[in-house]
C-alpha cells in the first residue's frame, strides 16, 4: 500500500511563500522604527523658534497588513521645513534620514533572500 499526495508542491509554495512574506513584514517593521528613530534625530532646528513639537510628531504607521511602514510628521509646518521656502532656507530631516536607512532595508532584503 503506498500513500500519494496530489498538489503537494503546490502546498509547499505556498508555505513558503507565506514563510517570506513574513520574514518581510519583520524586515518592514524593523526598518520602519529605524527611519523614525532616525528621522526623531535629525529633526533638531537651528533657526527659528524650536519647540521639538515637529520631532515628537514623527510617528511610525505599519500599513497593508504589515506590508508596508509610513513615517511622516504630524505637524503643519514640516513640509516648509523639510524643502523651504522662498524666505526661509530648507532644513531637511526625513530625506537624510531615508537616504540612510534605505540602503540598510536593501540589505537586510537581500540578506532574507527577498532581493537578489
Amino acid at each position: 500500500m503506498s500513500v500519494t499526495f496530489k498538489g503537494d508542491q503546490e502546498l509547499l509554495n505556498s508555505l513558503e511563500k507565506m514563510a517570506r512574506t513574513e520574514v518581510y513584514r519583520e524586515v518592514v517593521k524593523k526598518n520602519g522604527a529605524d527611519l523614525q528613530r532616525k528621522a526623531q534625530q535629525k529633526a533638531v532646528f537651528k533657526k527659528g523658534y524650536s519647540t521639538g513639537a515637529t520631532k515628537r510628531s514623527i510617528k511610525l504607521d505599519i500599513a497593508s497588513n504589515g506590508l508596508r511602514a509610513v513615517v511622516k510628521a504630524g505637524t503643519d509646518y514640516s513640509g516648509y521645513l523639510e524643502v523651504g521656502t522662498r524666505k526661509m532656507e530648507a532644513q531637511p530631516f526625513m530625506q537624510p534620514a531615508f537616504n540612510e536607512i534605505q540602503p540598510k532595508f536593501i540589505d537586510d532584503l537581500r540578506r532574507a533572500g527577498i532581493v537578489k
